[in-house]
């Protein structure tokens, strides 16, 4: 059977925005000849406004998402793109833009028992095709690369993952087709992974290898910071703080102040002044961060993050733990060309073509962690006074995060509650553009109760929360864990902001109460004193709806660059029992920022995000700064030089869903408007390209709307929205009576819309508003099931 054509577009574009590349596939995909468009600006392919392409693509590594371009022929495709920024040797930078063309079906679905194996695998996993397309991700891949795996179907691993290591694994993989054995190959595909990736060939039941499996080894054990010489190796939560806090100076200092840097951590700490003299031999550390800007071929090089690094006695890195005090070198002296040239724990050196270095002793607590090692190329100054000063400002409040990572190792047993209790990944949604920081304090107590949440809500909102927990240790963190299962599921439902907060303060009196029958003695029980803000933004309206009980308010950055703090009525904090919570709602112009703190400053927060955001940016006209600085940025203007308590930041950037991405309609309250709505769906799915889909919406649109003629009260209106790669319809009617699904016995003649409805759409509820209510469900048109099912439902 002749499989369907497959192909990948790929496009690539100087950082003016100009095209320099274009393939095949491209044109294929779009119908222009590649010297129409090459030496062109690439906005011109754009069917939307390219000034929020380039505010979306601003301080990036990498981006996935659904992007309208134009057909020769006019048309408007809406394609799922992931695109790179690559920097050459030479300091050239420039984007890589992959498209996957294919009408290739999912592969078949085994028993369930081998389905939950491969995606619940603690290794990475991916299934490729015999043209090397990737075919299934499970979580840990999807979670390792950040992508999910809708964006990686039908690319090649080297459009996903661009590299030496990608290369050698697609050779790998085709050796393994070929030979029908397994076949390993080494490099690593990034930081989440080991060194080491096993290519099985997957045979059918006659033998013939029809597929590929790619898995990937962890990365070892003690991947995230020094090894006790005893070899038992830190918790791997304290492993991980570790390498975090080592990423993180990277994240502050490349490319603000280097070019190239690296963080390598002494198997234990040297106690006593400075590193205790020089020692005799070579110095061996172990690599906690390695960091190119941006995301370039001098970070892939030499020693990996994890690896041991073995330092000869007058490397650069020695002397400078030796000394205890900054560095700085000239790598074309003889003595340290040599070793960068030798020494393969000096790749990244040769490979970033580094002409200044400075190394710079980690030191907190009186002793030594290890050395961090910032270079600078050709095309910057060299480094001055000025710039050694703020390295070890820097690496200063670094080396005080490392050192509270290794004083907070967990008490045995602790580790499974905690890790269960930390955030997860970021969800996907439209509305908002998001980040996270929290710092360690630096006085070595136990984790406080700060913490934060992003839920995504029906109408493509999203909410974001932030609480304080009073109390530390296990029993905060237990309760942070309550109140975040209590806080998504009366989201779930809808609930005003002002109305979640009453029931939220219900919940915590409840646990107070239960917790002092238990334990008379506990001070803190159930969570009294816990503060918490929840806010909702609504891409559509623009508009923002906040409500806090004790929390500090946010802060927010309008476009134009003024800072205010929102102005959401002070409530009291939760499990007081105090007056009822007030909500505040404003408007937030597109590429506002909203800064929650879990911890509230000394300071007030707008004036420090003011001073971060003029100090990112460097001037009122200047580029739009990129989320991660600015919220590094705020987080080192939080802290101070050691930070007394934890801190945590969540940062946000708002988007707007464009009126071409919305249709409303008013509707006559009578039975015949129903087929009219039919028609205004069929019509705008039409303009939408969308036609796949209109079958199954028009159904779902002709129960809701029958329903809220039958029982609700005008006025009624149908909504549409695509914000993503999703189609939600919304209908509305001013009544408060909530519609139930339930199921129609065999001689009744109604009663099966809603069942209907729930199995035709992925989610479906009702959203109630301060008069009336809204009733939607959200569909995926690229997932539309097929039509017998739509029948079998039927």
């Amino acid at each position: 059977m002749e499989r369907p054509a497959t192909y990948t577009a790929t496009a690539t574009i100087d950082e003016r925005g100009i095209l320099t590349g274009w393939s095949d596939g491209a044109r294929r995909l779009l119908g222009y000849d590649s010297p129409a468009v090459v030496g062109r600006p690439a906005a011109a392919l754009l069917a939307t406004d390219p000034a929020g392409a380039r505010r979306t693509l601003a301080g990036r590594g990498r981006w996935h998402g659904t992007l309208p371009l134009r057909h020769q022929d006019g048309r408007r495709l809406e394609l799922d793109v992931l695109a790179h920024r690559r920097t050459s040797p030479a300091g050239r930078t420039d984007w890589l833009v992959v498209s996957a063309v294919t009408a290739r079906p999912q592969p078949p679905r085994g028993d369930p028992l081998e389905e939950w194996t491969f995606l619940q695998s603690p290794f990475p996993l991916a299934v490729f095709d015999p043209d090397l397309r990737l075919l299934r991700a499970n979580r840990r891949l999807e979670h390792a690369l950040a992508l999910p795996e809708a964006a990686m179907r039908g690319l090649r691993l080297i459009h996903i993952v661009p590299g030496a290591a990608s290369e050698e694994a697609e050779r790998s993989m085709r050796a393994a087709l070929e030979s029908g054995r397994p076949q390993e190959a080494h490099g690593r595909l990034g930081p989440d992974f080991g060194r080491t990736a096993v290519l099985t060939p997957l045979k059918d039941a006659d033998g013939r290898v029809r597929a590929v499996c790619l898995s990937v080894s962890r990365p070892a054990p003690d991947a995230g910071g020094p090894r006790p010489a005893d070899g038992t190796g830190p918790h791997a939560t304290t492993a991980a703080d570790q390498i975090l806090a080592a990423q993180e100076l990277g994240k502050v200092t490349v490319p603000r102040l280097a070019d190239v840097m690296a963080v390598d951590l002494l198997d234990r700490p040297r106690s006593g002044d400075g590193a205790g003299g020089p020692q005799p031999g070579q110095v061996v550390l172990r690599r906690a961060a390695l960091r190119a800007v941006p995301d370039g071929e001098g970070a892939g090089r030499g020693t990996c993050v994890g690896e041991a690094v073995v330092c000869p006695a007058g490397s650069p890195p020695a002397r400078c733990l030796a000394t205890a005090r900054p560095l700085l070198y000239d790598t074309a002296e003889p003595g340290i060309a040599e070793w960068a040239a030798l020494d393969p724990c000096a790749g990244w050196l040769r490979a970033s073509g580094t002409r200044s270095l400075l190394a710079v002793p980690l030191v907190a607590g009186g002793g030594t962690l290890g050395v961090a090692l910032f270079g600078r190329t050709r095309q910057r100054e060299r480094f001055g006074p000025e710039d050694v000063r703020l390295a070890e400002e820097l690496t200063a409040k670094a080396a005080a995060c490392i050192e509270q990572a290794r004083a907070e190792a967990p008490a045995p047993g602790t580790a499974p509650l905690r890790h269960g209790l930390l955030p997860h990944p970021l969800p996907e949604q439209a509305a908002l553009e998001i980040t996270t920081r929290c710092l360690p304090a630096a006085g070595g107590s136990a984790p406080g109760g700060d913490w934060f949440d992003v839920i995504p809500l029906s109408g493509a909102r999203v909410a974001l929360v932030a609480g304080d927990v009073a109390g530390r240790g296990i029993r905060a963190s237990a309760t942070v864990g309550r109140l975040r299962t209590a806080v998504r599921t009366l989201a779930d439902v809808d609930l005003p902001a002002d109305e979640l907060l009453a029931h939220l303060d219900d919940l915590v009196l409840r646990l107070a109460a239960d917790e002092s029958s238990a334990d008379p003695a506990s001070e803190t029980a159930g969570g009294i004193g816990t503060t918490c803000l929840y806010a909702v933004y609504d891409p559509v309206s623009r508009r923002c709806v906040a409500a806090r009980a004790g929390h500090p308010p946010p802060a927010v950055v309008t476009p134009d660059g003024a800072v205010r703090l929102l102005d959401v009525p002070a409530g009291p904090p939760l499990g007081l029992g105090g007056p009822p919570f007030e909500t505040v709602e404003t408007e937030l112009p597109e590429g506002s920022l909203v800064a929650l703190c879990a911890n509230g400053p000394a300071e007030p927060p707008d004036q420090v995000i003011g001073r971060a955001l003029d100090e990112v940016s460097g001037a009122p006209d200047g580029p739009a700064p990129s989320l991660d600085s600015v919220c590094d940025r705020v987080l080192t203007e939080l802290a101070g030089p050691r930070p007394d308590s934890r801190l945590s930041l969540l940062l946000a950037r708002t988007r707007a869903l464009r009126g071409d991405r919305v249709a409303c309609w008013e509707l006559d309250h009578e039975p015949t408007v129903v087929s009219r709505a039919r028609r205004y769906v069929e019509e705008q799915l039409s303009a939408w390209e969308l036609e796949e889909a209109a079958f199954t919406t028009e159904l779902i649109v002709s129960e809701l709307v029958t329903n809220a003629i039958r029982y609700g009260r005008p006025p009624v209106r149908l909504r549409l929205l695509r914000p993503d790669s999703r189609l939600i319809c919304e209908v509305y009617d001013a009544s408060g009576s909530t519609p139930h699904m339930r199921r129609a016995r065999i001689y009744d003649e109604g009663g099966r819309g809603l069942l209907l409805v729930a199995q035709l759409a992925e989610r479906w509820g009702t959203r109630h508003e301060r008069t009336g209510k809204t009733v939607w469900a959200e569909q995926t048109p690229a997932g539309q099931p097929p039509a017998e099912q739509i029948l079998a439902a039927l």
